[in-house]
């Protein structure tokens, strides 16, 4: 694609990212059959090909985002589907993430779309406010038909109950119960600390019975990951910031073989933090821990898991599109599960999205519904027992439509290397 930004223009540096990416563009538009909005919407400029036209003019003429623009934009799920497409290599991830910093700059948002996204800038990424709103959520169900239709919606998805919080989560080293080999940090968290804590200690015990140590670092918190697609990277950059800080004094102390992510979402955005702060003083720091990230699935499959006998449950595999498409984990977590001995099976068009997407489900839930609807029917028609799915809000996603169990990855394979059975299996016959 050819662009025409100024030598001035391209002394910003998100722009000469953003031209780099514009000009590897070649308007093939193979992007377009596994877009999930352009295949519910079929609209061109619901298309990552009529996004990049929209980004392409927006910041080639400088000038602030439109109503037009920033519909369109809003839209995607950020998915990434389309770079598991692309021919030419298009690192869409990077243009729509300054598309969304340049709308968050120049655009005036409605007061209500305003308070809405501050809201939840304010409350998702902090588990304890979190609990607090799911809480005010559960109040307000008796009076939610006479509120505005997002909050209606958000009303509508709180969970109908909450863990209490796990000590796990706790700034802590977990040492290994075996020989230790390894020492690796632990993502907890933000929103599944509030969400499920079942997640985080699974994962705890899976790699402290395989030798590892486990830190939970001081200081750590949100990857930032909900702050940065909304736009408002001073924030998500504070909470990457803080996050560094806490991992590199790790890192200089005892030392880390790897940060290990449970949450794919967030893992794509902590492997991408060399390129968020590569022009800042941390440049070097956000690059080592964008190095040490791996997602859980990577550790265990390095590791000499041990399995027991368990039932050969049917397990319908969702792979998250922040794995698959994001961090290019396509087959560790479906392989992980057939050497555990469980009968894995995918659906089709596996490498559309669920709808879950970050906030997308409570801000677009209107698309996010019809997703849902369209992953949890080929879900079903595989008949799975339980399914499985690498990030808390996919599971929370298809959870809500579906009576089928379901289940974080590292929860299937702990139980199938001697920990408990999974408390979403409980009531499960064959899981007894």
């Amino acid at each position: 694609m050819q662009t025409n930004f100024t030598p001035e223009q391209l002394q910003d540096p998100g722009i000469q990212r953003s031209n780099e990416i514009l000009r590897s563009c070649v308007h093939c538009g193979f992007c377009t059959a596994t877009c999930p909005t352009y295949q519910v919407l079929g609209d061109e400029l619901d298309s990552p090909r009529g996004r990049i036209y929209l980004i392409k003019d927006m910041l080639e003429n400088d000038r602030p985002a439109d109503e037009k623009t920033v519909k369109h934009i809003d839209r995607c799920l950020s998915c990434l589907a389309c770079m598991s497409t692309c021919p030419s290599g298009v690192h869409y991830m990077h243009l729509v993430d300054h598309a969304r910093e340049h709308i968050e700059k120049t655009y005036k948002r409605p007061a209500f779309d305003r308070f809405m996204r501050w809201t939840l800038s304010k409350i998702l990424p902090y588990p304890n406010r979190f609990r607090l709103a799911i809480f005010g959520a559960w109040m307000g169900k008796p009076f939610a038909r006479f509120m505005p239709g997002l909050i209606r919606e958000m009303i509508a998805f709180a969970p109908s109950s909450l863990p209490s919080p796990s000590r796990y989560d706790d700034p802590q080293v977990v040492p290994a119960t075996a020989g230790a080999k390894t020492r690796v940090a632990l993502l907890t968290g933000c929103a599944q600390k509030a969400l499920d804590t079942n997640i985080n200690e699974a994962t705890i015990r899976i790699l402290t019975r395989h030798g590892c140590d486990v830190v939970i670092a001081d200081g750590m918190g949100c990857c930032g990951a909900l702050t940065h697609h909304m736009g408002k990277t001073d924030e998500s950059d504070a909470a990457a910031t803080r996050n560094i800080n806490a991992w590199m004094e790790e890192v200089r102390g005892s030392g880390l073989d790897a940060i290990v992510i449970n949450t794919s979402g967030c893992g794509t955005t902590v492997k991408d933090y060399g390129h968020m702060l590569r022009n800042g003083p941390l440049a070097e720091d956000a690059a080592t821990v964008s190095g040490l990230a791996k997602d859980i699935s990577e550790v265990l499959a390095d590791l000499d898991l041990k399995f027991v006998d368990r039932p050969e449950l049917r397990v319908a595999y969702h792979s998250a599109c922040s794995l698959q498409h994001g961090q290019q984990i396509k087959t560790l977590p479906r392989d992980l599960l057939k050497r555990a001995g469980f009968d894995v099976v995918e659906p089709r068009d596996s490498h559309l999205c669920c709808g879950s997407a970050g906030t997308y489900n409570l801000m677009q839930p209107k698309i996010s519904k019809e997703l849902k609807k369209r992953k949890v029917a080929t879900l079903e028609e595989k008949q799975p027992e339980v399914i499985a799915a690498g990030n808390i809000g996919c599971m929370m996603q298809i959870g809500s439509g579906t009576p089928v169990p379901v289940v974080h990855t590292v929860e299937l394979l702990d139980w199938a290397t001697g920990g408990p059975k999974p408390e979403g299996l409980r009531n499960l016959a064959l899981a007894s």
